[in-house]
């Protein structure tokens, strides 16, 4: 299956530069899994991110910008769901991820 995300910005808001770290985050994740992420630009305070056509976070729906571990997670869920992430699955309490004990 072919995997698109796009992430839309508010570019009044100059928020480019925290959407191309966020894609760069997540192509060198889900490098294997990716066909395409876009960037597009928006207006009004727009900050939404989706995978195939599926909204996985949106600012106003979710309050604010996601932090990255949750990111992958959400886009992990759609793209690979039986995917390990690592250390990025490690509950908050647990500093060490599976198998680094």
């Amino acid at each position: 299956m072919t995997h698109r995300i796009e992430i839309r910005y508010c570019v009044k808001c100059r928020w480019l530069l925290r959407s191309a770290w966020m894609a760069q985050e997540l192509l060198s994740t889900f490098e294997d899994e990716l066909d395409e992420l876009a960037l597009v630009p928006g207006a009004d305070a727009v900050f939404e991110i989706s995978v195939n056509d599926e909204l996985v976070w949106s600012r106003t729906r979710d309050g604010g910008f996601p932090d990255i571990k949750e990111l992958k997670q959400r886009v992990r869920d759609v793209v690979a769901p039986d995917r390990d992430l690592g250390h990025i699955d490690a509950p908050a309490s647990d500093p060490l991820g599976p198998g680094e004990r």
